[in-house]
């Protein structure tokens, strides 16, 4: 265990120093913040002046040495727009992306599992080829026009005017058939504070209300690649051994499914969703502009266009250890669900 952690701790070591040397390589492609913080007004003197004091005259290797230097002390500079250091400008919107990855994770946890193990078990029904033919375009379907989707059916709503308007049963048809829409698809409503930088949409109702559609649009990344992993994960297992056994001895099939096969079915599952937990937080930035949701997302994408360097460096190396992190856990719950699967990858 202890070997284990030292090697992720190097590993981790190198995601970040790769991360910052790649942040500093593409400095010179996101423009000069200077003009952006003097405006159009300043003069060359002014502007000099500025480029001097925030270090950017000078040679690219001089300015990463300075900010490694820096780094080591957890000191990832000062944010060139919000004047105030990076890593607490990150820290005021990274809990609106992580509750949103939170709530997406667990909607997709919710439907992908019965979805799954329904069309492994029944596979000639209607509902599970419909399920499974739907999984196959959600995963070809981009996320923006899934929210553009999601916008356009719950919060705008949709009038539908299929049969005749002058007769009972066809204006009572179209009604059933509509949407009024009334979701809120705009912003993060009015969270509530929790603690310090944390203010959480998860207190109030009108809270999840704000997050219910950025959270749907970004499950619908996982939802279909989860629902066609479990199906055929589960499939395999149904066919193996210990379950003909299992049924030979005349246990309950629910006992069977949900017991014996759930449990060895969720193995590649819990490997895959690390990987995609980390995903998420790149989709997030599609999600939060469609959404305008103020997360680390869309502030990342504010920093680009506005080249503040600090902050979009600090934003990667934030995001990488996020990655390393999330990979080490579920290296771990690897471990706890398979005990003959040691942390070094060789069966015990």
């Amino acid at each position: 265990m202890i070997f284990f952690l030292m090697r992720r701790l190097l590993q981790a070591v190198a995601v970040m120093f790769v991360i910052s040397v790649i942040g500093f390589a593409v400095q010179g492609g996101l423009g000069d913040p200077v003009p952006q913080m003097l405006g159009p007004t300043a003069t060359d003197a002014e502007s000099a002046a500025l480029r001097h004091s925030l270090g950017l005259d000078r040679p690219l290797w001089m300015q990463y040495l300075h900010f490694a230097g820096n780094a080591v002390k957890l000191n990832f500079g000062d944010s060139y727009f919000f004047h105030e250091p990076a890593l607490d400008v990150i820290a005021r919107y990274l809990p609106a992306t992580l509750e949103l990855v939170a709530a997406s994770a667990v909607i997709t946890l919710l439907l992908s599992v019965p979805m799954g193990i329904f069309c492994a078990i029944r596979p000639r029904s209607w509902l599970s080829r419909g399920l499974m033919g739907l999984s196959l375009i959600g995963i070809s379907v981009p996320i923006f026009l899934t929210a553009m989707v999601l916008i356009q059916l719950f919060s705008i709503g949709v009038q539908v005017t299929l049969f005749p308007m002058d007769t009972g049963w066809g204006q009572w048809l179209n009604q059933l058939l509509s949407i009024d829409g009334g979701m809120p698809a705009y912003g993060r409503g009015n969270p509530i504070h929790v603690w310090g930088v944390w203010y959480t949409n998860f207190a109030s109702w009108q809270g999840l209300l704000y997050l219910l559609l950025p959270a749907l649009s970004l499950a619908f990344v996982m939802l279909p690649l989860f629902v066609r992993l479990i199906h055929a994960e589960m499939v395999e297992v149904l066919e193996s051994d210990y379950v003909k056994y299992a049924r030979a001895r005349g246990l309950r099939p629910s006992r069977i499914y949900f017991l014996h096969a759930l449990k060895n079915t969720l193995l590649p599952v819990v490997t895959l969703g690390g990987v995609q937990i980390g995903t998420l937080v790149a989709y997030t930035l599609l999600t939060e502009t469609v959404f305008q949701w103020p997360g680390a997302g869309l502030m990342f994408l504010d920093a680009i266009e506005r080249a503040d360097m600090p902050l979009v460096v600090a934003y990667l190396m934030v995001v990488g250890l996020m990655f390393v992190v999330t990979n080490t856990l579920v290296d771990l719950l690897y471990r706890v669900l398979n005990p003959r699967v040691t942390l070094s990858g060789r069966s015990a």
